[in-house]
């Protein structure tokens, strides 16, 4: 395996409400990216809307935001413009800021994406990671299972963006991040994660992923992420006009 010595991690910035990320979480999730208040506030709502807790094309309420962070209303107002950007959210001089509704027009070219930089990322990350990155990887896998056990689906998309994201900050490669984070703003998953046997195939999926990576194989590590993206976009065409239809 490569580069399985022990490795100092970045530190945490300081949360702007106590563990904005859920307390409850079995592991430090550090924002090894983040240096300013609006970023945490932006990592904390992304969080929410891949979760689906805040569902598409609902109004975002800046001065709430604020009142449950404890916080001002200012790095909240920059938080949006960080996720506007990033297409999280979209903002309408009549409706204010809401969550960004999905477009089926883009959703292949986002697969097709999601496949060359997400795969890029994973070779990159599988070449730099340590043991103690695995032994978080494989807690991240947990509180996945556990999420899914709890019948809750918001918790168990939270869980699996946190599994993803934490993997791709290995990579180091912090510009195609980014794109990434833009793809999974616009990607239908709340609309994968409630197709009937998904959660066990995904489990399988990231079991396979996480026993090339500790084996240190990493091609295998990118077959298999590619694998779980693809086996991720079929299912969606296959369900979709279902979905559509109700």
């Amino acid at each position: 395996m490569a580069d399985t010595k022990r490795r100092a991690r970045p530190a945490s910035p300081a949360a702007v409400v106590p563990d904005p990320r859920q307390s409850g979480s079995i592991i430090d999730w550090p924002l090894s990216l983040a240096a300013t208040k609006e970023y945490q506030v932006a990592e904390f709502l992304r969080e929410r809307i891949i979760s689906g807790q805040f569902g598409r094309g609902q109004k975002l309420k800046q001065d709430e935001i604020a009142r449950s962070l404890g916080i001002s209303i200012t790095p909240v107002r920059e938080a949006l413009k960080i996720l506007e950007a990033e297409g999280y959210v979209a903002g309408y001089s009549h409706r204010g800021v809401v969550v960004a509704p999905f477009d089926i027009d883009r959703a292949e070219e986002l697969f097709e994406l999601r496949l060359l930089l997400e795969g890029r990322l994973t070779r990159l990350a599988a070449g730099n990671v340590a043991a103690d990155d695995l032994r978080v990887l494989n807690e991240l896998d947990r509180e996945i299972v556990a999420a899914a056990s709890s019948g809750v689906h918001e918790k168990l998309r939270r869980a699996n963006y946190r599994f993803h994201f934490q993997l791709y900050e290995l990579a180091r490669r912090l510009q195609t991040l980014e794109f990434v984070r833009v793809l999974w703003a616009k990607y239908p998953f709340d609309l994968v994660g409630v197709i009937p046997g998904r959660f066990a195939r995904a489990d399988a999926e990231h079991k396979a992923l996480l026993k090339a990576l500790a084996a240190g194989d990493v091609r295998k590590t990118v077959q298999a992420m590619q694998a779980h993206i693809e086996s991720n976009w079929k299912e969606f065409k296959a369900t979709y006009p279902l979905y559509r239809a109700k």
